[in-house]
């Protein structure tokens, strides 16, 4: 009997039909036993992206091999797509291999796959294909737009319609936050998360960005900022405009009150602790200004400031010091003037000297002539000693007296 082109097709498919329906009549009696000759892979794949399954044969006695799906529809018997399902296409098709892919991926085509092959007895892999579905755009929310310092303040995020359920981690500048984080599964298998944050606040905090970080599969560099704005009280500081040393009487003082917050000070006041301020004092705006100091004006200055979070204050001890005191630096001092002087005492003293040698010398020349006045008429020794000490040849002219 002669068999046309079309006539070998339709009793192939026919076989194809018979076979097929004999495998999934029978497929809860199959069995994989070990060292079988039929592998695959697991499969993960993004929602709309394209997954691929490998069926891969070892030592192939040309078995017949099919792929299924998790229905256990035959999406290919050999190199044939009976399935009408135009997203599967033929890959590759050799003696070792089956592969197929499957554009569009939609959660609907996630599940268990089979790579059946037709031995005996039969032997079958099974490749799992899971659909990744990554969230939308994460939303945070804040409980207040603004905080004041000292204060917490409450941050939610949220990421939906993930596939699985995302994961979320809290960044506040470097530093890692813990949040408390709720799951919620919606009919279609979709997840959304929500995780919220709890944040004491600090001035330095103003500014500092917080980040909501998703982890998924699906995506990286998934987040959602938040810079954190907080109020604080002023920080205030006196600085001394003028005098540059140490005020002295008759000088005149001028201060300048520095004073920096969120928001920015609405008022600032000078005031002496405990007394009054000196009634010729000017101030103008941030500046304390007094002319001619005197000692009585010693004392605390204080400059105030306040805006919407509170008040806070810096203060300035006043000590007017003598007119005298803290006279600069030394005058410069003039060489050619102390050369001078220094050679002008030294004449001097060299003239004293040479006076007082004079005068030594002329006393010493009298008193060894008085000495030997007489020695040169005596006689002998004896006689110029008595002469020299008396004055006297007659040692009977000698007088004594008696008080």
């Amino acid at each position: 009997m002669a068999i046309t082109g079309s006539g070998s097709l339709a009793i192939t498919l026919s076989v194809f039909v018979i076979s097929a329906a004999f495998l999934q009549k029978g497929a809860a009696q199959t069995v994989t036993v070990d060292g079988q000759n039929l592998a695959t892979d697991n499969v993960s794949v993004i929602e709309g992206e394209m997954a691929t399954i490998s069926c891969r044969m070892k030592d192939n006695d040309d078995s017949v091999i099919q792929l299924l799906n998790p229905n256990r529809q035959t999406i290919y018997f050999r190199d044939v797509r009976p399935l009408k399902d135009s997203r599967f296409q033929l890959v590759n098709f050799s003696d070792n291999e089956l592969r197929v892919s499957l554009s569009n991926v939609s959660l609907s085509d996630e599940g268990r796959y089979v790579c059946q092959l037709y031995t005996d007895p039969p032997q079958e892999a099974y490749a799992d294909i899971t659909v990744l579905v990554p969230p939308g755009n994460p939303i945070i929310e804040s409980r207040e737009d603004v905080v004041s310092e000292g204060n917490e303040t409450e941050l939610t995020c949220t990421a939906m319609g993930s596939k699985p359920a995302a994961s979320i981690r809290w960044m506040k500048g470097e530093e890692e936050v813990t949040g408390e984080t709720t799951v919620e599964e919606t009919y279609d298998r979709m997840f959304t998360v929500s995780s919220r944050v709890r944040i004491s606040v600090t001035k330095e905090d103003d500014g500092v960005p917080v980040d909501c970080i998703i982890d998924h599969p699906a995506v990286k560099d998934l987040l959602a900022q938040r810079h954190l704005e907080v109020l604080f009280k002023p920080e205030v500081k006196i600085v001394v405009t003028y005098p540059d040393g140490l005020p002295r009487e008759g000088d005149n003082l001028d201060l300048t009150c520095i004073a920096e917050g969120k928001p920015h000070p609405h008022q600032i006041n000078w005031l002496r602790v405990d007394e009054d301020v000196p009634p010729h004092a000017v101030v103008t705006g941030s500046d304390l200004y007094i002319e001619n100091l005197n000692k009585s004006y010693n004392g605390t200055y204080r400059c105030v400031a306040f805006n919407a979070v509170g008040e806070a204050y810096d203060d300035y001890i006043l000590y007017v010091h003598d007119s005298r005191a803290g006279e600069g630096a030394p005058q410069k001092i003039d060489h050619a003037v102390i050369g001078g002087v220094v050679a002008v005492v030294m004449f001097a003293i060299l003239c004293a000297l040479i006076v007082l040698g004079r005068y030594f010398a002329r006393h010493k020349g009298t008193y060894f002539t008085h000495e030997a006045k007489g020695a040169d008429d005596a006689a002998d020794a004896d006689t110029a000693i008595i002469n020299a000490e008396g004055g006297h040849n007659n040692s009977d002219e000698k007088k004594e007296y008696y008080i």
